[in-house]
């Protein structure tokens, strides 16, 4: 293998192949094929291939593609614009979830590159650190509803939206929890930002979770810094909501300040319902909370989250406890304002909200703890 190596080093190590072969080619030329081949220690064969390829131009000494003249697996030209199309229609989804989701049956590979063709992939992609890893393998480890992260999202933040909020009435806010080993959604909307508000949708949340028999011990409640989970910041006692949270034996705890990092999982989620769920187009709030409930339904029951295992939440639920009802999951977004019930007006009188109902609870659970 020796007498090939002058020949190809100084190949690879040219910044241009095309006047080695032209040397070689004016060498075999001038003193023969054999002198040359020891020359630059090349077989005679090679010698050969490039005397029939010189036509008198320099281009003549490029190399040929060794591409296949025929590719019988290439796809065609129906079969690309099928994948542009799904592409388009979920211009989110990247190639792996597009062939799941719309169960294309072409590879992972051959949908990449034709969106890539079609300039239809981000410009950047975000980079998988392996502590995000590790800590995705801890969670995975976790029960079902160790630890609940609750926030709430500015709906004022989308310019479409807004455009529809103003003319239907839609709400500004939405409150969110998200269970972190298994990715379940609960949705509630409102038109303020209230520790009222949050109050009731945490409230609603662990009733439900009650009548279908969780261990509250074990839940942990955690949330940001924000007025409407801690109340006054010159409050020296507990705040409503975590009087609730506790109230059902489980506990509240508040991330650090700044550490925005630690509600990943729900704000997650407000990054993927701003492309799949606030494009929608509304036609009044009861279409905008039945859509929501569609929404809600669809990302607990089918979608498949690719950060767990590829499943959706209720499926890693059955796993964890084959005895979980199916109900778990179905708790329907709502209007919160819905939740405060009215008094009925009296002559001359004010409009007065009924807050009976929700002292009630709060004295309730306060007698719990």
């Amino acid at each position: 293998m020796g007498q090939w190596w002058r020949y190809y080093t100084f190949m690879l190590e040219s910044k241009d192949q095309r006047l080695m072969r032209h040397r070689l080619v004016q060498s075999a030329k001038e003193h023969g094929i054999k002198f040359t081949a020891r020359l630059f220690r090349c077989s005679k064969n090679t010698i050969r291939k490039w005397l029939r390829r010189f036509n008198g131009k320099l281009d003549s000494m490029e190399s040929l593609s060794r591409r296949p003249r025929r590719s019988p697996n290439k796809l065609s030209s129906e079969q690309e614009r099928e994948i542009i199309k799904a592409k388009k229609s979920l211009i989110s989804y990247g190639a792996a979830r597009l062939k799941r989701e719309m169960q294309l049956p072409y590879s992972e590979k051959a949908i990449r590159r034709v969106c890539r063709e079609q300039k239809l992939v981000r410009k950047w992609r975000r980079k998988k650190q392996q502590t995000k890893r590790l800590l995705r393998e801890l969670k995975k480890s976790w029960p079902a509803w160790k630890q609940i992260s609750t926030d709430t999202k500015y709906l004022t933040d989308l310019p479409e939206y807004m455009v529809q909020a103003k003319m239907h009435k839609l709400p500004l806010y939405q409150y969110t929890a998200r269970d972190v080993s298994t990715g379940a959604l609960f949705l509630a909307f409102a038109d303020d930002l209230s520790i009222t508000y949050a109050t009731l949708f945490m409230r609603r949340i662990m009733g439900h979770l009650k009548e279908h028999k969780v261990e509250f011990p074990l839940v942990t409640v955690q949330t940001d810094n924000g007025s409407e989970f801690i109340g006054s910041w010159q409050a020296k006692g507990p705040s409503a909501f975590t009087i609730v949270v506790e109230g059902f034996k489980a506990h509240h705890k508040t991330i650090p300040p700044g550490a925005h990092r630690f509600q990943a999982d729900v704000e997650t989620v407000h990054s993927l319902m701003e492309y799949e769920f606030y494009i929608e187009w509304f036609k009044s709030r009861q279409d905008f909370i039945q859509k929501a409930r569609t929404y809600q339904y669809f990302f607990n029951y089918v979608r498949k989250n690719s950060g767990k295992e590829n499943k959706a939440p209720f499926d890693l639920l059955r796993e964890k406890d084959l005895n979980i009802p199916l109900t778990i999951l179905d708790l329907p977004p709502v209007f919160l304002e819905d939740m405060l019930k009215p008094l009925p007006k009296i002559q001359g009188g004010h409009h007065v909200w009924d807050f009976s109902h929700v002292m009630s609870n709060c004295l309730f659970t306060c007698s719990l703890v």
